[in-house]
């Protein structure tokens, strides 16, 4: 039976490299989808907090959607929906297409969503939490509607929707482990490999846990500073 620092070594013979890369995918494909999730999070929460009732009800179904599907089959529906749609329409133009979606990427949409669903609320909620004097206040001093919010709003709304956002990035962290089952090679699926070729699943599985722990760790470190940094200005005052 190889050694236990044999089999985590890097090179031919340890499983280092393998779950080397299984991180760095990991670690990729979260911060692939922060900015997708963010960006339309907050459009569906200024849907929501909007006048018009089309807009408002046609994001409150998003959402609704999005938050009361497991994950995984939103993922599913992502990656083998869109492939058999993207199939069907090519038949009109070619015979029998070989359409393959990219599991990266259908990861990332249906993270996205899922993600972006639990972030409009973060952001309505802070939206809630400005006073409509900051808007007037803006408009007064002769700022346009896209200058108000961008110099007065948001500034104020991601300080706001700092800490529920936060917890959104550490669920997302673990949720991208999730892909190993659409055949992407991150930490989970890597590990996974190895356990089965080994015959070590208590090894491998563990190394698995210690590294999501590690970029979790690392993250709230991070959070944390982001929202100090956040805060500067009232510490001044």
């Amino acid at each position: 039976m190889e050694s236990v620092w044999t089999l985590i070594s890097f090179g031919d013979q340890g499983w280092g490299d393998e779950i080397a890369r299984g991180v760095v995918v990991t670690v990729a494909l979260a911060l692939a989808t922060l900015p997708f999730g963010l960006l339309l999070g907050f459009f569906i929460a200024l849907a929501k907090d909007s006048d018009e009732p089309s807009l408002k009800r046609a994001a409150e179904i998003y959402t609704t959607i999005f938050r009361g599907l497991p994950e995984l089959l939103t993922l599913f529906i992502v990656y083998f929906g869109v492939q058999i749609g993207v199939r069907r329409i090519a038949e009109l133009f070619v015979e029998d297409p070989a359409i393959e979606v990219n599991s990266f990427v259908a990861g990332m949409v249906a993270l996205g969503f899922v993600f972006s669903s639990y972030a409009s609320e973060a952001f309505l909620s802070a939206f809630k939490g400005i006073p409509r004097g900051q808007y007037e206040g803006g408009y007064a001093v002769g700022l346009s509607g896209l200058q108000t919010m961008r110099l007065v709003v948001l500034p104020q709304l991601i300080k706001l929707a700092l800490p529920a956002l936060s917890n959104l990035w550490l669920i997302l962290l673990k949720d991208t482990a999730l892909v190993s089952v659409i055949g992407l090679a991150d930490t989970l699926r890597q590990a996974g490999i190895a356990a089965r070729v080994t015959k070590e699943a208590f090894l491998f599985f563990g190394i698995a846990c210690l590294i999501y722990l590690a970029l979790a760790i690392l993250s709230s470190f991070a959070l944390g500073w982001i929202e100090r940094w956040s805060q500067r200005g009232e510490a001044a005052r």
